[in-house]
């Protein structure tokens, strides 16, 4: 049993649901409970359940029919046992086909219950974690933008796929390093082959030693991710964070493409390629002794760098519109679109986490819901007190395009003209000197909410 989960009993008998609890408490559940349909929806939606007990015949909707529409409304997709005192093989076969994990008759035997919940619970969270591997290997691998910045981190990334050679990423926090890793290994001629990532933090020695060359026991041989690589790309992040004496391992495998398990003596021949990342600079770590310089150098044959997203923020509305579709399909969230204005300021937000806070930001934005377009107040209140970015914050883009440079500084001249006037469109318009059918024009086009 897993105790501390929890289980709705949906059932109009007030003694058999009070057994059921007593039983299910005592094995350390949390138990709801509910008497009719219209409480077993409304504590579906508060209770959040990892289990539902369901009678089949109750006073106000039977169970089938509240079964077939949580499942197509996609409210439930935990398992449901259904119970019933008047069954019979009909109503098993239909509760089976809407997707009742099983089917019990009353009187019930508490010991095939409390089993029944033990196997329906375990093929779960089975389901779950294949559901969270399969997400993980699925992870985005584009490489997304039309800026200068980002086409020129593309045609780079294409010239070296072919390559064997190791390869180094080197970006802020952030910046989805990996989702570079996963690009090359896509491209690549491994890219049929498994893609394999090992964190370094929070790692004693012997631990990294284990997992990544696996050892030689008493009882026999154990892999590592090096075995798992096999074929493909073992991605290593955080590189800097390896200890000497681990670097200097990794310095001698990748000399010699071969490694020894540990305890072991015999060498394994490297078959994959190695694709480290960090987020500093080991030309930095290298003179203060931080980082073996040996290693440093066969990593950087080829040193790639992700910009940070502050630097090619006229990206900002792909990459959402990215984000927005890939967690649609992959975590079925409702589709809401973020208005002009909306994208506008989150192209002048400084993006101090990258990559990785737009993302979860988007899936922020869907998971709450509510109207189809997510507004300019709706992103403020997300982002909360962070301020817009500024030309003297970061880089001041002057290699843009006239059309677009001149857009950035019309858009901040306008806003800033806007707030001088208390956002009256009349005052601004005799302060800026334009009539003021073509400053609405003028505004809109650029994105600018008036009522903001």
């Amino acid at each position: 049993m897993s105790p501390g989960e929890k289980i709705l009993v949906v059932d109009d008998e007030a003694e058999i649901r009070n057994l059921i609890r007593e039983i299910l408490e005592d094995e350390g559940f949390e138990v709801a409970t509910a008497e009719n349909g219209a409480g077993a929806r409304a504590l579906l939606e508060q209770f959040r359940p990892r289990l539902v007990l369901l009678d089949i015949w109750m006073p106000d909707v039977d169970g089938i029919t509240l079964l077939k529409e949580w499942r197509e409304s996609g409210k439930l997709t935990n398992p449901v046992i259904m119970m019933s005192g008047h069954g019979n093989i009909g109503t098993a076969v239909e509760a089976t086909r809407l997707g009742a994990y099983d089917y019990l008759e009353k009187p019930l035997s508490m010991a095939k219950l409390t089993l029944t919940i033990k196997n329906a619970l375990d093929a779960s969270r089975l389901r779950r974690e294949n559901l969270r591997l399969r997400r993980h290997s699925e992870e985005p691998h584009r490489i997304i933008g039309k800026s200068k910045l980002m086409v020129k981190l593309r045609e780079q990334l294409n010239k070296v796929t072919g390559l064997e050679t190791p390869m180094l990423i080197v970006g802020e926090p952030g910046t989805d390093k990996e989702a570079v890793a996963r690009y090359l290994h896509s491209a690549g001629a491994r890219k049929d082959k498994s893609f394999v990532t090992v964190s370094v933090p929070a790692r004693d020695q012997e631990s990294v030693l284990n997992e990544l060359y696996g050892e030689e026991t008493g009882a026999g041989t154990q892999g590592g991710l090096l075995d798992e690589a096999e074929g493909g790309t073992l991605f290593i992040k955080d590189i800097a964070d390896m200890d000497l004496a681990d670097q200097a391992r990794l310095q001698d495998v990748l000399k010699s493409r071969a490694y020894k398990r540990v305890n072991g003596t015999a060498a394994v021949p490297l078959n994959a390629r190695i694709i480290a990342a960090t987020r500093y600079n080991l030309a930095d770590q290298v003179r203060e002794a931080a980082f073996m310089d040996e290693l440093y150098f066969q990593l950087n044959v080829v040193p790639i760098t992700v910009p940070p997203l502050r630097e090619h923020y006229e990206d900002v509305p792909d990459i959402l519109e990215y984000f927005v579709t890939w967690f649609i399909e992959r975590e079925g969230l409702p589709y809401r679109s973020f208005s002009t204005a909306a994208q506008n300021r989150l192209r002048r937000y400084p993006w101090p986490g990258n990559t990785r806070e737009l993302k979860n930001l988007v899936q922020r934005m869907l998971i709450l819901g509510g109207a189809t377009t997510i507004d300019l107040d709706e992103v403020e209140a997300a982002l909360g007190d962070a301020p817009a970015r500024r030309d003297s914050d970061s880089v001041k883009n002057l290699d843009l395009p006239l059309r677009q440079a001149r857009e950035n500084f019309e858009r901040d001249y306008l806003e800033y003209q806007l707030k001088l006037a208390n956002g009256s469109v009349s005052k601004m318009a005799r302060n800026v000197h334009m009539e003021r059918t073509h400053l609405y024009r003028k505004l809109k086009s650029l994105g600018i909410d008036i009522k903001s």
